[in-house]
C-alpha cells in the first residue's frame, strides 16, 4: 500500500514540476497492471488584470453612433487597445504609427490570433472633436468607443491610466501580451508575432 501511495505522490510532484501541460495521467502497478489512480491536473484561466500574462479585463463601451462595443467581441484578433483623446498632443503625434501598424498587420497572420485591429478608448468629452480627430487622423478601423467622461472614463479608472496615450497589446485569448509600446516599438512587437 505504501509503494502505491508512493507512486501516486511522485505522479502528482511530476505533474505539477511539468507545469500540468498533460491532461490527464494513469498510474499503474508495475506488478500487477492494475490502474491504481487517474490524475487530471486543473486547467486554469490567467487572472484578470492589468500585468503581462492576465487577461485584460472586459470594456464596454459605445462608439461615436451609440452602438455598445465590448473588447471581448474582438476575440480571436490580436487586439491593440489604445486610450488616447483628440485633445492630446502625444496622441495625435502618435496616432500615424497606430495607424501603419493597423494597415501593415490587419490582414496578417500573427501567432496567438486571426489578424490585428485596434480598439481605441477615447477620454473625450466632446463627441465632435473625438469624430473629427478619427477622421483627420485617419483611424480607419471601427473599433471607436468612449463614455464621453474625459479623465473620468470608466475603462481609463479600471486599466489604470494616468497619462496618455497608454496601450496594452492582447493576443486571441484577450491575454495581454506587451504594453506602453509606442513609435517602433509598437511596430517591432506586431512584427514578433509574425514569425
Amino acid at each position: 500500500m505504501k509503494k502505491k501511495l508512493l507512486i501516486v505522490a511522485l505522479a502528482t510532484l511530476f505533474i505539477t514540476i511539468a507545469g500540468c501541460k498533460s491532461t490527464k495521467v494513469e498510474l499503474q502497478d508495475p506488478e500487477s497492471g492494475l490502474t491504481l489512480a487517474t490524475v487530471r491536473p486543473l486547467q486554469t484561466e490567467p487572472a484578470i488584470g492589468l500585468n503581462l500574462g492576465n487577461t485584460a479585463p472586459e470594456i464596454s463601451l459605445r462608439n461615436p453612433e451609440g452602438k455598445t462595443i465590448s473588447l471581448s467581441s474582438l476575440r480571436g484578433k490580436i487586439v491593440l487597445i489604445d486610450f488616447w483623446a483628440s485633445w492630446c498632443g502625444p496622441c495625435r503625434f502618435e496616432n500615424p504609427t497606430v495607424v501603419k501598424a493597423y494597415k501593415q498587420y490587419k490582414d496578417k497572420k500573427l501567432k496567438g490570433g486571426k489578424g490585428f485591429t485596434i480598439y481605441s478608448v477615447s477620454l473625450d468629452m466632446d463627441v465632435n472633436a473625438w469624430k473629427k480627430a478619427i477622421g483627420t487622423d485617419s483611424l480607419s478601423w471601427e473599433y471607436h468607443v468612449s463614455d464621453l467622461k474625459g479623465w473620468g472614463n470608466d475603462a481609463a479608472a479600471k486599466y489604470g491610466v494616468n497619462g496618455i496615450p497608454t496601450n496594452f497589446l492582447i493576443n486571441g485569448d484577450g491575454v495581454i501580451i506587451d504594453r506602453n509600446l509606442r513609435g517602433e516599438s509598437l511596430l517591432a512587437a506586431i512584427e514578433k508575432l509574425t514569425k
